[in-house]
């Protein structure tokens, strides 16, 4: 399996130097590989563009004082995003060409396979780059047992800080997921609760009010200087920084929920959401975009796939407007939060509602099945969990009482799993 485990790393004056001056010659390389493509008749492979890079170190100077696997990394990058233009093209975009990078748009290096080595210098951890030397990194983990670090990309953010992603392949076989899973959980994601799942879980959204003022606030400061200045330059720092705080919190927030369903539970169903889409709808676009739907699912997945749970993104259509009681349609506008059936006469949350619907789906994609049941859109989740199962008719069937629990419960350092807090709130 593959994981990319990311460190900050402390480079001195001297370092950073050397850093910046690989970067930048790294993307000057790029632009002349870039040049000589959209001048070229035919496009050539790319080995054979990589391997005119000996050729191209005889005129060249500085590209010696950069690592063979560098540059080979600065071709391939270049024919990365070649390759990702033509897919745009393909789908029917309407798209340019690639443009050359300008020093603030290139800020990586990467080392693959070779030229890099963790090492541990009088008690002190240091990454050695080749060419480069040895330079701080803090290990605020450990890499993964039978692991071996098959790549090093070396970055500035934008705040001025460094970083190094190591690419980590470990040797160890992906847990086989359950044929007949027990503990599943169908979710719904929203704005109000970020998500509302079948074992009556809401998990309120964070708020990040205050860190989106204070961005707001430094970037109207920055709007007031000379652009370019070194007052400007100073308040961009300040920017990029809050900017970088704003995005940390979010990430931390989504990484531990995600972790949660996913070591919790055998199967796990969500909604297969075009969230750039919904992002790019009239209306309430910035909540949209701040909720970072796209992320949370691709972060559910891959640690689905580590944990050996089922990841089932089922259609989203009709999942709110259907009935999990009965199956019956009932046309619903936004600002109505309450799911009442017309047909059986079943009432629950609106979000609850349709997170059973996401888990009636999920079990029928991936084929479970289990003995019949009064209610034939809900039976497989009364079948599949014995304690919630009971002689009820679909106008009696109520959905587990809905438990409240604050994002603050997901984000604190230490706190007890979102199943104590759970327990805890239902019995006081």
């Amino acid at each position: 399996m593959h994981y990319n485990y990311k460190y900050r790393l402390n480079p001195s004056e001297a370092f950073e130097e050397k850093l910046l001056y690989h970067v930048d010659t790294c993307r000057q390389l790029y632009n002349h590989v870039l040049h000589r493509l959209n001048e070229a008749d035919d496009i050539p492979a790319r080995y054979e563009v990589q391997g005119q890079l000996p050729d191209l170190k005889t005129w060249w100077d500085d590209l010696g004082d950069i690592h063979s696997k560098v540059l080979q990394m600065v071709v391939k990058r270049v024919y990365d995003n070649l390759s990702t233009l033509k897919a745009q093209k393909e789908n029917g975009r309407a798209v340019g060409m690639l443009k050359w990078k300008p020093p603030r748009e290139y800020r990586s290096l990467t080392y693959n396979q070779s030229g890099f080595k963790l090492k541990n210098t009088s008690g002190r951890p240091t990454l050695w780059l080749s060419k480069i030397g040895e330079i701080p990194i803090h290990l605020h983990r450990d890499t993964p047992k039978n692991a071996t670090i098959k790549q090093v990309t070396v970055k500035q953010e934008s705040t001025g800080e460094w970083f190094a992603t190591l690419g980590i392949d470990v040797d160890e076989a992906t847990p086989e997921k359950p044929e007949n899973p027990e503990q599943v959980v169908g979710i719904d994601v929203g704005i109000l609760k970020y998500v509302h799942d079948t074992d009556g879980t809401a998990v309120e959204s964070p708020d990040f009010s205050d860190e989106r003022e204070r961005l707001e606030h430094a970037q109207r400061d920055l709007s007031r200087k000379k652009h370019g200045s070194a007052n400007w330059e100073k308040q961009r720092r300040v920017v990029a920084e809050r900017h970088a705080d704003l995005k940390r919190k979010r990430r931390d927030f989504l990484h531990k929920l995600s972790n949660y369903y996913a070591t919790e539970y055998d199967l796990v169903a969500v909604e297969d959401l075009d969230a750039k889409a919904l992002v790019e709808l009239p209306g309430n676009s910035r909540n949209r975009a701040g909720a970072a739907w796209g992320t949370f699912l691709r972060m559910l997945e891959y640690k689905c796939e580590r944990e050996g749970t089922h990841f089932v993104a089922v259609n989203p259509s009709g999942t709110t407007k259907e009935c999990a009681s009965c199956g019956v349609s009932t046309e619903k506008p936004l600002w109505v939060r309450e799911h009442s059936c017309p047909s059986c006469g079943f009432e629950a949350d609106r979000d609850a509602n349709a997170a059973w619907n996401i888990l009636s789906c999920g079990l029928e994609d991936v084929g479970v099945v289990h003995s019949e049941s009064t209610s034939p859109e809900i039976s497989d989740f009364w079948c599949a969990n014995e304690s919630l199962r009971d002689s009820l008719t679909p106008v009696e069937t109520e959905l587990p009482v809905d438990t409240s629990v604050s994002a603050k419960c997901v984000v604190e350092t230490g706190s007890p799993t979102l199943k104590e807090r759970t327990a805890k709130a239902v019995s006081e």
